[in-house]
């Protein structure tokens, strides 16, 4: 991976993922190819922050039809990525 902005593609904003930033917990889309060192020093150089710890979730790519064309949608990779209690927070929202 040449840039670590390749690496994190985007933050997952849903309604779990939005419980979990209370405690400091941040849900991101990553490239499937990236692994937790990669992912952890990414969210450290772009962010400024120390994280403490990585969990990644793989999804399969889903089976679909149109008509009699077949193919599978893309494959994922999500990671929550935890940041030290001495971090800032992430402000996802700051223009809103």
């Amino acid at each position: 991976m040449a840039d670590v902005r390749d690496i994190i593609k985007r933050p997952i904003i849903t309604e779990r993922s939005a419980d979990l930033m209370v405690d400091k917990k941040y849900t991101f889309e990553v490239d499937p190819r990236a692994n937790k060192s990669q992912i952890k020093d990414a969210v450290e150089e772009i962010f400024g922050v120390t994280v403490v710890n990585v969990n990644t979730m793989n999804y399969k790519g889903k089976f679909k039809r149109f008509g009699r064309y077949t193919g599978y949608t893309r494959k994922r990779k999500k990671a929550i990525v935890e940041l030290s209690a001495d971090s800032k927070e992430l402000e996802f929202f700051e223009g809103a």
